[in-house]
């Protein structure tokens, strides 16, 4: 059951709990029940889809988009009359939000928050990321920024996330299924950034064939985007989950990593041959990260996909961190579909269209 505060829209990590998903969004809601549960996460707070509503509604942006949403025409039957007006929409609309000041009410709270972490983490302008989190899970459809740094950064960024409930791929999605156009409330994790050494995914289930004796985990040298966005191979390890062992691994050549360069920007930079054929974690990382992996899915119930990375600065174990779970979906939705088509109850037609309007 979801409880709020009456006007509090705004929460620390450790004041939320999975059943708050619809207050605060599933990624929210899942950093905070893991930071109470006493998982390594990184300290931040969440904006609630409340706060969305309040900066669309207060100000004017929900108005002024609704205005030239009243000229927006498409086909859902025509591709690609779809995702031609689609585009030309979304890059009108997000300018539209991106271009509106918080309001100074929200300003003030956002920067209080903002500075309170500053304190707890003893960063002056600590550098965070600012992440999507919506009530249902859509990997990859939202925006995130990295390493945004100082409150006027944050706040922009922030609305930045917003905007991106604007963009092509969620507009389609949106026509197809008949849903408002105009508005799509999501949370905002606020999350200090981690030094990253190494990051990646792990599934406490193998996706490949469903075996839930099995946990997979993938990483490359730096921030995670590299492994999340597909474009690098990732090394990779098999362990037995009952007894933590690695049973199989691989280590690619990895030729490309995003780190943060000296003036605070996110970039992609090459890996010389001599590092990229490393392994990116120690045998005892990938120990840690599995038992940790093995802990949360057993806090859920259900196997979990989760993000992780390896503070570069700080000592193991303390420099193992999780910064999203969410119930695995790769082998489920394989196993799904593949009851759909055998059924009868539907043909494989009807799945691939299904397939492609959740993408």
């Amino acid at each position: 059951m979801t409880t709020s505060v009456a006007g509090k829209w705004i929460y620390w990590l450790d004041e939320v709990t999975k059943d708050h998903n619809d207050l605060v969004g599933g990624k929210c809601a899942n950093l905070g029940e893991m930071t109470r549960a006493g998982f390594k996460v990184p300290r931040g707070f969440a904006l609630s889809l409340e706060a969305y509503d309040r900066f669309m509604k207060d100000s004017g942006a929900l108005t002024e988009i609704n205005n030239y949403l009243r000229l927006f025409k498409s086909d859902a039957h025509e591709p690609a009359h779809l995702l031609g007006k689609c585009g030309e929409a979304s890059e009108i609309i997000r300018h539209i939000a991106e271009m509106k000041p918080m309001p100074q009410n929200m300003q003030e709270t956002i920067t209080a928050y903002y500075e309170e972490l500053c304190r707890r983490t003893e960063i002056a302008n600590c550098p965070v990321a600012t992440r999507s989190a919506g009530p249902a899970s859509h990997p990859g459809q939202y925006e995130t920024f990295l390493h945004v740094k100082g409150i006027s950064e944050v706040l922009q960024h922030i609305i930045k996330v917003w905007a991106s409930t604007f963009n092509q791929r969620s507009l389609v999605a949106r026509v197809r299924g008949g849903d408002r156009l105009d508005y799509d409330p999501i949370g905002v994790a606020v999350l200090q950034m981690v030094n990253a050494k190494a990051a990646g995914v792990m599934f406490t289930v193998n996706p490949l064939n469903g075996d839930r004796s099995k946990i997979m985990i993938e990483g490359n040298w730096g921030l995670g985007e590299s492994v999340v966005s597909g474009s690098v191979t990732p090394d990779e390890w098999v362990l037995d989950k009952v007894i933590l062992e690695v049973i199989a691994y691989t280590i690619s050549p990895k030729g490309l990593e995003y780190i943060v360069d000296p003036s605070g920007k996110v970039i992609a930079s090459d890996i010389p041959p001599e590092r990229g054929n490393v392994p990116c974690l120690t045998h005892e990382e990938v120990i840690e990260l599995a038992r940790g992996g093995k802990k949360i899915e057993q806090h859920y119930g259900v196997p979990q996909d989760i993000e992780w990375v390896i503070d570069k600065d700080l000592p193991f174990p303390e420099n193992v961190f999780f910064v999203q779970t969410r119930p695995e979906t790769i082998w489920s939705n394989k196993e799904t579909e593949s009851k759909l088509k055998t059924s009868g109850s539907v043909t494989a037609d009807l799945v691939s269209f299904w397939r492609n309007i959740k993408a």
